[in-house]
């Protein structure tokens, strides 16, 4: 405000790493930064605490008179009847509800501006944009240092930047955003997850189905998500004498009408219904970000319907079956979200005291089975249940919610769910949310900047990349690919009229894990020289040598 005097400082919040301030009125770039952050430090010497000021809102009004999205907050609070309260430091103030560090100019001295964007007053699109100034702070230099170099690994492992270089995916204005084209290289990687999640889940006694994308709001209506989703759905399509359908934002009503095709036994539970099944939410524009944020996604989704004594049993099975596919992908780095609700607004959840309190003893029994690490978010409960939440954490730092898992004790009742029991008698079934996959769109992104698009050979597009140095080997490089492919390895044969050093450099920029080069004695001894994508030579082969080694790192999924 000292550098800009013009701007007007509407929002600041500390984040999970940071904070950031949205001001009016200002044209700020990340050029800027130099000056702001030593005009920082000089100021920050002169804050010796934080003095904290009640005020009327008729004082806080006159104070902010010239700065609507001050008076707005201001007049928000008062309706609220919450009391206003003014921060100073120096001679700055602000509106604030506190609170703070105790010795501003002792604990605020390792910080960092770093980046700057444009947000919507409130969120909104409707509203003016702002500038946002993103900035962290930390204890020491040692930790500021350690963050810093953590967010320049996450900056080069990009999901964005990295898909465009391996050629993963687009997205295309001409299409939608949000909407994901998966390009050849990325589909592998999405078909690979999915076979594997569906020969596990066939092994775990799933059975797969398949519903519409398409669906009667009628539908809708008996789960609950309309009309409290509406604003996160497609706006709908008028059809068949004015009946209205929505594109689906989940899988679990449908699966819920496959539950009810058909009487059901106690003998038939747990019944364990898989889909694969594309959903469409239409998120803010605001809130897109590449493959995290998306508006169409593959979902990992699947349905278990038991009776209430299986309940816990079944959730531990769930639980291990995320550990198995995390470790799997060398995913050591995570930990389980509790969300409950708000204990001061119960009133925009369904359901009974009863119902909520028999969910979340349910969860709390399933976690105390399983060795994860479990931290609880009050207010982040589904409308009708509390869930679990799987949130990783790569390599970059940073922590992603992949999954979300609940017993869902509410829409069973809701859609008229029955099973006979033993004894007779009608009852309604438990119904278990899960997905440990979460959707393809935001796994793979992680796993993009997780891995830093060096994917496990298993996974990898392209598993082996063949070079012949010269063309005179060009015709045994053939049989080599022939081979190859024969033993389902993926491969591709470079022979363009390219130095072989510029070939191989082009094969580790696109991270292959192997690289075979074919010279005159390897075509002489019918041999390959394997070469990896870290530049390791690891000499000459036999074909079948090759073949047997890989395939079992293949089929063994090894973590390299």
């Amino acid at each position: 405000m000292e550098l800009w005097p013009g701007a007007k400082p509407t929002i600041g919040p500390a984040i999970a790493d940071g904070f950031y301030y949205d001001f009016d009125s200002i044209k700020v770039s990340e050029t800027d930064f130099q000056k702001i952050e030593d005009k920082m430090r000089q100021l920050v010497k002169t804050w010796i605490k934080f003095e904290r000021v009640k005020i009327d809102v008729k004082t806080a009004q006159k104070m902010y008179s010239n700065n609507k999205y001050k008076l707005e907050l201001i007049n928000e609070f008062y309706q609220k009847g919450e009391k206003l309260t003014i921060y100073k430091s120096g001679e700055f103030s602000d509106l604030c509800h506190g609170g703070h560090v105790d010795r501003p100019n002792e604990m605020l001295k390792h910080f960092k501006l770093l980046s700057v964007a444009g947000a919507y007053w409130r969120g909104s699109e409707k509203n003016k944009m702002l500038t946002r100034i993103y900035g962290t702070a930390w204890p020491s230099k040692e930790e500021l240092d350690e963050y810093l170099a953590l967010q320049e690994k996450a900056t080069k492992n990009d999901h964005r930047k990295i898909g465009k270089e391996l050629e993963l995916f687009t997205i295309s204005e001409e299409v939608g955003p949000g909407l994901v084209l998966w390009l050849p290289k990325g589909n592998i990687l999405k078909e690979q997850l999915e076979q594997w999640a569906k020969e596990t889940e066939t092994e775990q006694g799933y059975l797969r189905v398949t519903t519409p994308n398409i669906t009667k709001a009628g539908l809708f209506y008996t789960s609950g998500h309309l009309p409290y989703y509406k604003a996160d759905m497609y706006p709908p399509m008028k059809l068949d004498n004015g009946e209205e359908y929505f594109l689906k934002p989940m899988n679990c009503p449908h699966h819920h009408m496959i539950y009810a095709a058909k009487p059901r036994s106690y003998r038939d539970l747990p019944l364990r219904l898989a889909e694969y099944g594309t959903v469409y939410r239409y998120e803010s524009s605001g809130e897109l970000f590449g493959l995290m944020r998306v508006r169409g996604m593959a979902q990992n989704d699947a349905h278990i319907y038991c009776s209430l004594d299986q309940a816990v049993e079944e959730f531990v099975a769930v639980m291990k079956l995320h550990e198995y596919y995390y470790r799997t992908l060398g995913i050591t780095e995570y930990h389980l979200e509790l969300a409950l609700r708000d204990p001061k607004n119960k009133t925009k959840y369904h359901g009974d005291e009863e119902m909520w309190q028999l969910a979340e003893k349910l969860m709390r029994q399933t976690v105390s089975k399983v060795e994860i690490k479990m931290v609880e978010e009050e207010g982040s409960a589904a409308f009708y249940g509390p869930k679990i939440d799987f949130i990783v954490h790569s390599s970059t730092g940073r922590q992603f919610a992949v999954s979300t898992n609940q017993i869902d004790l509410y829409m069973g009742q809701r859609f008229g769910l029955k099973y006979i029991d033993k004894d007779g008698s009608e009852k309604t079934p438990v119904i278990i949310h899960r997905a440990p996959l979460g959707s393809h769109e935001r796994f793979i992104g992680f796993l993009i900047e997780h891995f830093g698009g060096t994917f496990p050979t298993w996974l990898a597009p392209v598993q082996t990349v063949i070079l012949p140095i010269t063309d005179k080997q060009l015709d045994y490089a053939k049989k080599v690919l022939e081979q190859l492919k024969i033993a389902d390895i993926r491969t591709e044969l470079d022979d363009r009229n390219e130095p072989l050093g510029a070939r191989i450099r082009d094969a580790q920029m696109q991270k292959v894990p192997y690289m075979l080069i074919i010279g005159k004695k390897e075509e002489d001894s019918q041999t390959v020289s394997e070469r990896g994508r870290s530049g390791k030579d690891y000499g000459q082969h036999s074909l079948d040598e090759f073949i047997a080694n890989i395939r079992k790192e293949i089929n063994e999924k090894v973590n390299t």
